[in-house]
């Protein structure tokens, strides 16, 4: 679902945009030039988008190992409890405000075929849809991609300017730019106000690198 990639898309850039500007920005600090800066900010990115990606993986995973867990029960509880389960439905119908007469009808067309009766609990009983098939995988790409383009960003400057102070300075510009305008597509996506979500994308985003520079700085 387009919905599924936004979520992933903003998880592997938000992350590619600060730790890599963190670790960058806290060597600048003990090295005059950017050589240093550029191989450990590519192995972090390396790293980072693997762990980012495998992540996803194990996370859609467990969603859909979750979702297969719960449909084997309804199956189940619908053969074994019939009764109960023709009740559950008769109460979620009354919920939705129907009358008795049109709910016995509609329990009693849902409750003839096993597969409609199981899909019907799945989505309004538990709120669950299942997952794409290829969801896992398509998650651990896309996490990984937008890692590695968000971290490209920050480190971008390290290998264009050769004194890491300078660098330092266009890269802080360059993220929070980025930031802003990914805030923005966010919004623009998601149907929320474009020009709210590029702010706050950017204060938050900014906030979550400064406090990781300043931890970077310390250990370096």
């Amino acid at each position: 679902m387009a919905s599924d990639a936004i979520r992933d898309i903003v998880i592997g850039m938000s992350d590619g945009l600060t730790v890599p500007f963190a670790l960058a920005a806290g060597l600048s600090g003990s090295v005059s030039g950017t050589n240093v800066v550029v191989i450990a900010g590519l192995a972090e990115i390396a790293a980072g988008s693997i762990a980012m990606g495998l992540g996803g993986y194990l996370a859609a995973r467990t969603e859909r190992e979750h979702y297969e867990h719960e449909l084997e029960r309804e199956r189940r509880e619908i053969v074994e409890l019939p009764e109960r389960e023709r009740e559950e439905v008769a109460e979620l119908l009354r919920e939705w405000g129907l009358s008795e007469p049109v709910v016995g009808e509609a329990v009693k067309e849902i409750s003839s075929d096993p597969q409609r009766w199981t899909a019907f609990m799945m989505k309004h009983e538990l709120g669950l849809e299942e997952p794409e098939p290829k969801r896992a995988r398509n998650s651990s790409v896309t996490i990984g991609l937008s890692y590695i383009v968000g971290g490209i960003i920050p480190l971008l400057p390290y290998m264009l300017v050769h004194r890491a102070a300078s660098a330092l300075l266009v890269s802080v510009i360059a993220t929070l730019l980025a930031l802003f305008g990914f805030g923005y597509g966010k919004g623009k996506l998601t149907g929320s106000k474009p020009w709210k979500s590029a702010v706050q994308t950017a204060l938050v985003g900014g906030l979550a690198a400064g406090i990781a520079f300043l931890v970077a700085r310390l250990i370096t």
